[in-house]
């Protein structure tokens, strides 16, 4: 069973005429209800972050920069927007992925369907739609439950450059990003592995425009699964952007609803392995109707008994063939792949 995390409240952080507006989580909010969803998976509202638990990730300066930018609605650039309530609904996101790792003392899983999002969100730096970054604080949290290795994975069409730059000295956090490149923000390239002890526990995968089903399926078979069995993680947390979905205007990839349910199941089979604790927490995805069937089809996957069969080469584009390649030869340097 997955606890499903949200608070109408999210809707407060008004963006006014922006991609990632309150309409995209009320849509995704009503489908999940004509699913029939919450009778099987609870809907539960979270408190706010306390300021203590965003500065593990943020610097104090800086959180103070974004209730000042809030209160006064002052744009941090084009991209990010506040409003009056945003630095409470900001905390109240941090507070959705704390959450979300608390239910996994009693489910398995847990989504938590905040805005804004977070994984842009660097230490002293807001972009690209996200103020705090929830999934850092969360995992923070984690750790400071005893959940001491952390992998985070983030299958949203732009890399995650606040939560690699969170962890990117940090051994006992392993981050894997696929993502379109040359993209936004610009960062993810394949080289970026870490650095000192933590050389091999930050794996980029970029992609070129067009990635389907199949490609991202072969590049976590490949890859993100067998590194994560290795990695061997006290708690599964995905960075659950949905703008690769073939018809979101920002994203220029081909995934299916049904192809994000293939990766929610490789992540389920990383966590039965492992650890039985997964974390989804909401990134992007801007086209409502996509973006809300995509989630469904996440959730019905988290909790299906059947693990996926392997993807084999066959359909896989020559493109990723050949960056799987060089990443394999990277990477294994440190792991079995």
């Amino acid at each position: 069973m997955t606890s499903i995390i949200y608070h109408p409240d999210y809707l407060k952080h008004n963006t006014g005429n922006h991609p990632e507006s309150a309409s995209r989580l009320s849509y995704v909010i009503k489908h999940l209800e004509k699913q029939g969803t919450f009778k099987n998976h609870p809907l539960i509202e979270p408190d706010s972050a306390e300021i203590s638990w965003i500065q593990t990730i943020h610097n104090p300066d800086y959180i103070k920069k974004v209730e000042y930018h809030c209160n006064n609605e002052i744009p941090f650039d084009p991209d990010t927007v506040v409003s009056k309530d945003s630095f409470r609904t900001a905390l109240l996101a941090a507070g959705g992925a704390i959450r979300a790792v608390i239910e996994t003392y009693t489910n398995s899983s847990a989504f938590a369907l905040v805005r804004p999002p977070g994984h842009h969100a660097e230490s002293d730096k807001a972009m690209g739609f996200c103020l705090f970054n929830n999934i850092a604080i969360a995992a923070k949290y984690a750790q400071s439950k005893g959940m001491n290795r952390v992998l985070i994975i983030d299958w949203d069409v732009h890399h995650g450059n606040g939560t690699q730059h969170s962890f990117y000295s940090d051994p006992s956090v392993m981050y894997m990003s696929i993502h379109r490149y040359p993209w936004y923000p610009g960062t993810g390239w394949l080289d970026e592995t870490g650095t000192g002890k933590s050389e091999g526990y930050n794996i980029n995968v970029p992609l070129l425009p067009g990635a389907t089903d199949k490609d991202y399926a072969y590049v976590f078979n490949k890859i993100f699964v067998p590194v994560a069995l290795q990695f061997q993680p006290d708690i599964v947390m995905v960075s659950a952007g949905m703008d690769a979905q073939e018809h979101d205007t920002l994203g220029g990839m081909r995934l299916t609803s049904e192809g994000f349910a293939t990766l929610a199941g490789c992540i389920k089979k990383i966590s039965d392995f492992t650890c039985k604790r997964t974390v989804l927490v909401l990134e992007g995805g801007y086209q409502h109707k996509e973006l809300a069937e995509s989630i469904y089809q996440v959730i019905m996957a988290i909790n299906t008994e059947k693990h996926l069969p392997e993807i084999q080469e066959d359909n896989v584009s020559e493109n990723v063939l050949k960056r799987v390649e060089k990443v394999i030869r990277i990477h294994s340097h440190w792991w079995n792949i």
